[in-house]
């Protein structure tokens, strides 16, 4: 008994031991795939000296990659299309020959200029109500490409030291950035305004969602909403890629890039330093990247800088 004991014992032992070392290995193999090629850089002014230094010109000139053939004639649907980046995007939409429907709270002129197919005003992506009402809104048909742009970001700097944390705030950055494009997802596929097979969901969030950069990009803490909201929005697009995956509707998670925006204004003294480009060019290198957007890629979190993935 005492060695049918001694036995059993050293078996567990040995089993432990090897699922530990299991561990240990799938967490190295995790640790080198992060620092791999596939990857891209979390220390942004690293990244971009890299890419001048490198003479990458995917992500130094987008124009000698980028080929919006693909856009001519598709029905793109784009949230906050009347300001921003998402009015960057609906101008290179536009200027492509996508038919563009802007999904917007109210218009602009500079969105009205561009003679969309539709805009569908009245959308307050935080309202299930108003979300509930776009298809029967949109008239002219199913959508090709849902671009999920809308977004919200607090511009004070949020910290525990000094009490200077807005609660408010965050929960509004996390319902606009997180839940708003699940809400409008939802209600373009129950009217079923996105095809099975054919239509290609883009959710914009950022690279502030990855919990793997933030002792890179956030050493000392901070900003509470804006990266919560933003790995919300993204553990949102994964989920929804797992979904939609019976469908065969792929579903990409796009980091812009640093663009030149109202949003990112506050930041201006490092837009050059760091890479920052007119949102014109941020909105050719998300064109880019969701042309790419497939069932092989879908779920993927994808860097629109340099077309690489983003740890999460």
């Amino acid at each position: 008994k005492m060695r049918n004991l001694l036995a059993a014992s050293l078996l567990l032992a040995s089993t432990s031991a090897f699922r530990v070392s299991q561990q240990s290995r799938a967490f190295l193999h995790s640790s080198s795939l992060r620092m791999s090629s596939q990857y891209s850089m979390p220390d942004q002014p690293a990244r971009f000296a890299k890419a001048k230094a490198e003479k990458n010109a995917r992500f130094l000139d987008i124009d000698s990659c980028y080929d919006p053939a693909y856009l001519s004639g598709k029905r793109v649907a784009v949230t906050g299309a009347n300001r921003g980046i998402g009015l960057s995007l609906a101008k290179e939409l536009a200027a492509q020959g996508a038919k563009l429907i802007g999904i917007v709270r109210k218009s602009s002129p500079e969105l009205d200029a561009l003679n969309p197919d539709e805009v569908i005003t009245g959308i307050d992506v935080t309202s299930d109500e108003a979300c509930a009402t776009i298809g029967s809104k949109i008239q002219k048909g199913p959508i090709d490409i849902l671009i999920n742009n809308a977004g919200y970001f607090y511009e004070p700097v949020e910290k525990i030291e000094g009490n200077a944390l807005n609660f408010a705030e965050e929960m509004k950055m996390i319902d606009i950035c997180a839940v708003g494009p699940l809400r409008v997802t939802n209600a373009l596929y129950n009217a079923n305004l996105l095809k099975p097979n054919t239509s290609v969901i883009a959710m914009i969030t950022s690279q502030g969602g990855s919990i793997d950069w933030r002792t890179t990009q956030n050493p000392d803490g901070g900003d509470y909403g804006h990266h919560m909201s933003k790995a919300a929005a993204n553990m949102m697009g994964v989920l929804v890629a797992q979904e939609m995956k019976k469908f065969g509707i792929a579903c990409g998670i796009l980091h812009p890039g640093f663009n030149k925006t109202e949003m990112t204004a506050k930041y201006a003294k490092i837009w050059e330093v760091e890479g920052a480009v007119d949102a014109s060019v941020g909105a050719k290198r998300v064109c880019h990247e969701i042309g790419k957007i497939n069932m092989e890629t879908t779920g993927k979190f994808i860097n629109c800088e340099d077309g690489l993935e983003i740890p999460w």
